[in-house]
């Protein structure tokens, strides 16, 4: 500003700046420090997370995505890490702490090149290159997927680790029978999905072996009146949309009654209408009723004294996977509900599951959606399995999907570590360091497990790296004995999509990130001022959890 002049406020008051290296720095700091917080969990020895939120419930984990779900990073570069492990959770279900810990090794590399005056824009497009060969090179280290063994090795690959204990085998098995059920047929192509297909209870009590499959859905509602029988065989079930009420009219209006008498025919008109209802649907021959509203209590009455199972206020999602169960279709109009549009279980039951009674519809003829009950000695246990088992169902499907799997334990990372080795001459100039700082942050992955299991990660190394310039592509690291071995003879095989989604969605947050040279945080609102900084467990650069925000000097966001 010259002399004299005005000054010109561009920002707010209050508003904080970070520009060039300072910026840049502290991002990689914060990307380190998200990656250090999960990096001890990573593989079968990894250790668990126990977290606790601000009403004290309790979370105990070693799965990546949840640890960072939970404790809520206030910083934006910590969200934007936090957002690599939710996008891998959602895609493949299994390598969000792969990603995360790659994307904080790959900044870390980055970081070396920045103090040697390379330029972001240099590293950016090395990284790239590097992350688009890898992908290349992938599906050549691959093996072909064929029969339910190998699925059955991949799923317990992604279960190990988790807190299933010797049940994983078992879980294994369950989670290829459901995807195989609900796999369908595209144009000569398996497709499955999982998500809108396989619905997963789960129920407090009993171990985790009494975890079962069930060939049709699980309802987590009684029957509505207790006359209804507990017991229908060769159920015809009725979908319905509407409820069984008297509808109310849209607009205001008043009934003026000058005679007791005409109290007596408008009650008997409602119920009428009602008993009319409840009429169709034994016309059509149903005897289940699914409902997605509310049933009247004189509904209830007259369902039960025709012998039919009545369940109301069913959630959309549901309804959605009875009718795939079924075969039956949902309908919105009573008047329209004929014979058809009925589907068909062998059995609907009413079972007291731990404390809570619950419906199974079970014994469908070909069921596209299928429902597994999880069970288990504590609350805790009983959320840890359906993570492994949220794990478990996806890896299967993509595999089922792709048809090919790669070698666990590192065997990929130091195989692919090598080749771009190889190829970084080829492309030469500044990129060049780039793609060998790349594979030097694939590297990152096997020595980690060597590092939690307790094994001296550089002799491993060593011999990992020997091994694999003697054309022993699938050795990798064998945690449980401390030795080199080869991966797929151990069946430790993962689908080749977490691999690819690993490297593609750490290369993107980390190019992201390292392309910031300027933070600028606008001071909070009043509003805010009254409310308090954020809660919750936001994390300082050096592996501390804090109780506000990001250490480092930076505002909370």
């Amino acid at each position: 500003m010259m002399g004299g002049q005005v000054p010109i406020l561009v920002l707010k008051e209050g508003t904080e700046r970070e520009t060039g290296k300072t910026a840049q720095k502290k991002n990689i700091e914060v990307a380190k420090t998200i990656a250090d917080a999960v990096r001890t969990t990573l593989g079968p020895k990894g250790m668990d997370k126990m977290l606790v939120d601000s009403i004290g419930d309790i979370v105990i984990t070693n799965d990546g995505a949840t640890i960072l779900k939970e404790i809520d990073a206030a910083h934006p570069t910590a969200k934007m890490m936090v957002e690599v492990a939710k996008s891998q959770d959602t895609e493949v279900g299994d390598g969000t702490t792969t990603a995360v810990v790659l994307a904080g090794e790959l900044l870390k590399s980055a970081e070396e090149l920045l103090d040697q005056n390379v330029h972001p824009t240099v590293i950016t497009n090395g990284y790239h290159l590097a992350a688009e060969k890898a992908l290349e090179l992938l599906p050549e280290l691959g093996i072909k997927v064929d029969g339910d063994e190998i699925l059955k090795e991949i799923a317990i690959t992604a279960m190990t680790g988790k807190n299933v204990g010797d049940a994983k085998e078992y879980l294994a098995d369950l989670a290829v029978k459901a995807v195989k059920a609900v796999a369908e047929e595209i144009n000569g192509k398996s497709s499955v999905d999982v998500d809108n297909n396989v619905k997963v209870e789960k129920k407090q009590g009993g171990g985790i072996t009494d975890t079962e499959l069930i060939d049709g859905i699980v309802l987590d509602k009684e029957k509505v009146h207790p006359r209804m029988p507990k017991r229908i065989e060769n159920a015809k079930i009725a979908l319905i949309n509407t409820g069984f009420e008297v509808k109310k009219t849209e607009i205001s209006a008043k009934i003026q009654i000058s005679d007791p008498s005409q109290i007596q025919a408008f009650l008997d008109q409602e119920s009428e209408e009602i008993k009319k209802m409840v009429e169709k649907v034994r016309e059509v021959g149903a005897n289940v009723v699914l409902c997605q509203k509310a049933i009247d209590d004189l509904a209830q009455h007259y369902m039960a004294k025709y012998g039919i199972y009545a369940v109301r206020r069913i959630k959309k999602s549901d309804m959605e996977k009875l009718a795939k169960a079924t075969g039956a279709k949902i309908v919105t109009n009573l008047d329209d509900l004929s014979p058809e549009d009925l589907g068909y279980a062998k059995i609907v039951e009413e079972r007291k599951i731990g404390e809570d009674n619950m419906t199974f519809i079970m014994g469908c003829k070909n069921p596209k959606s299928v429902s597994i009950l999880i069970r288990g000695g504590t609350e805790h246990v009983v959320d840890e399995v359906e993570r492994a088992l949220h794990d478990a169902l996806k890896v299967v499907s993509v595999a089922m999907e792709d048809g090919i799997a790669v070698p666990g334990g590192g065997a990929t990372e130091i195989e692919l570590a090598m080749k771009l080795r190889e190829y970084a001459p080829s492309v030469g100039g500044r990129e060049q360091l780039a793609i060998e700082k790349f594979a030097d942050s694939l590297e990152i992955i096997p020595r980690t497990l060597a590092e939690n299991a307790g094994m001296d990660a550089i002799d491993i190394m060593m011999k990992l790296k020997a091994e694999h310039q003697k054309s022993n592509r699938h050795a990798g690291v064998n945690v449980f004995d401390g030795k080199i071995a080869n991966m797929i003879e151990k069946k430790v095989i993962e689908p080749l999509r977490v691999k690819k989604q690993a490297i593609e969605s750490a290369t993107e947050a980390a190019t992201m990130i390292l392309r910031i040279d300027d933070v600028i945080a606008a001071k909070g609102g009043e509003k805010e001022k009254a409310q308090g900084a954020p809660a919750g467990a936001g994390m300082m650069p050096g592996g501390g959890m804090g109780g506000m925000g990001m250490g480092g000097g930076m505002p909370p966001y």
